[in-house]
């Protein structure tokens, strides 16, 4: 059986019957002339081959997915150009799907899951306009002067696994994302910062600087990251960053720039909220390149460190909102939480007052608990050299309060990670596994 990698283009006719039924000789001979004035032409000049023909569309292969999408825009604005004073009734307008994907050579035709997906999204595709899948967007960064948006995860008929899709607005209209296409936890875009040093051999660093920030920001599985050539298509590009957003599908965007200078280098990043162009932080890191590896890894975790948590923090206070009775409990544990890490004179005690503040708001709030186990603990490491754990007071004061937060809510991940880490500092190994398993299986990444 011949396989080989292609891009698959597929269009068909919107309303094919009902434009049949109405006029089937008008309809056949109209058709019959656009195949033969503008699609197997632009489809030939376009390096492609026409694989099959159907009573209402066609089935085409490229050797190269810029070729293949480039070809169905040609396609579309010949049609249309040959439609526009056919009255609306009788106009034939297509639709296009396109993938990349591997398919199975039978003969002169192509078979397999990547004609299907093509096939698929050519059905879900807005009329007059043109649908790619992620598979086929990821090789088209900079090389098509069309604008494209993100049209999120589908589910396509018979395909199991959600494909992402891209829409090509030719027509002018929207294409409706549905809400099952949404990921669940909230989407951040990494924009590549902007090298301005000036000297253009160093954008290697500038772009090293996001491929990191993106590499490290997809290990938080409560997040959905757009892929660097998704992010990167957009480098450069002016505007407003609601409108950005709303073309990746992106409810956050990071961006910055990087300015060196010597053996000095200053990293400005920043975080938006594409909805309504608010900035939720920003930050500069100022920092030695002697070491210039170490230095990009460092100062990438820094930014990730504050970004994932700032995002996950954002999405948990808007989902809690529904019950406004944990509001005020709650945001005592973020201002908490902000100094948790800190250990500047008075900034633990200050965390600790706001922890058992939040416990006393909310008597059933269980991450007030988790925040002074933590705190509890910090003060074990500082203080408890040479102590056994049974006879050290913050420590046992620290598992107390993991205990009591796994008692107020024990189907919260972070109270089962932090359970599980206390644990694990009393070497009670069997016991923090369980609980860590159970963090993982909630889909929590430790963050410890």
């Amino acid at each position: 059986m011949q396989r080989r990698l292609a891009a698959i283009l597929i269009a068909d006719v919107v309303g094919y019957s009902r434009l049949v039924e109405a006029d089937e000789n008008g309809t056949l001979a109209a058709l019959g002339s656009l195949m033969t004035s503008s699609l197997r032409p632009v489809i030939a000049a376009h390096a492609g081959r026409v694989v099959k023909l159907m009573g209402d569309g066609l089935v085409a292969e490229f050797t190269s997915v810029v070729e293949a999408v480039s070809c169905a825009i040609a396609m579309q604005k010949s049609v249309a150009s040959q439609q526009h004073l056919v009255d609306p009734k009788s106009k034939i307008v297509f639709r296009v799907g396109i993938n990349l994907g591997d398919v199975v050579v039978d003969g002169d035709d192509i078979l397999g899951d990547g004609v299907n997906v093509a096939a698929r999204l050519e059905q879900l595709c807005p009329p007059g306009d043109v649908l790619i899948s992620g598979a086929a967007y990821e090789h088209l960064a900079g090389k098509i002067d069309a604008t494209i948006e993100y049209a999120g995860e589908q589910r396509l008929k018979n395909i199991t696994r959600p494909i992402k899709a891209y829409h090509l607005p030719l027509s002018g209209s929207k294409f409706a994302v549905s809400n099952l296409s949404r990921s669940t936890g909230p989407t951040i875009a990494v924009l590549p910062f902007e090298n301005m040093g000036g000297d253009p051999e160093q954008t290697y660093f500038s772009d090293g600087i996001t491929e990191d920030i993106i590499i490290e920001l997809a290990r938080f599985t409560e997040l959905m990251v757009i892929a660097r050539t998704s992010s990167f298509a957009l480098g450069g590009r002016t505007g407003d960053l609601r409108e950005i957003g709303h073309i990746l599908g992106a409810d956050y965007v990071v961006e910055g720039s990087i300015r060196r200078a010597g053996h000095r280098i200053r990293i400005a990043v920043q975080l938006v909220e594409t909805k309504g162009g608010t900035h939720r932080w920003a930050e500069r890191y100022d920092a030695s390149i002697e070491n210039i590896f170490s230095t990009q890894e460092e100062i990438a975790r820094s930014i990730v460190a504050m970004v994932a948590q700032r995002v996950i923090d954002d999405n948990e206070l808007t989902s809690r909102r529904r019950r406004p009775e944990d509001m005020r409990a709650y945001d005592l544990f973020l201002q908490g939480n902000r100094l948790s890490d800190d250990f500047r004179p008075g900034a633990q005690e200050r965390a600790e007052a706001l922890f058992e503040s939040a416990a006393k708001a909310d008597p059933t709030f269980a991450r007030a608990h988790t925040g002074l186990a933590y705190i509890y603990l910090n003060r074990a490491s500082e203080g408890g050299l040479g102590i056994p754990r049974e006879r050290d007071d913050n420590r046992i004061k620290a598992l107390r309060s993991a205990e009591t937060a796994f008692a107020l809510d024990p189907s919260d991940p972070r109270v089962q990670c932090t359970l599980g880490y206390i644990c694990l500092t009393w070497r009670d190994f069997k016991r923090a596994e369980h609980h860590l398993d159970l963090a993982k299986s909630m889909n929590m990444m430790p963050l410890f």
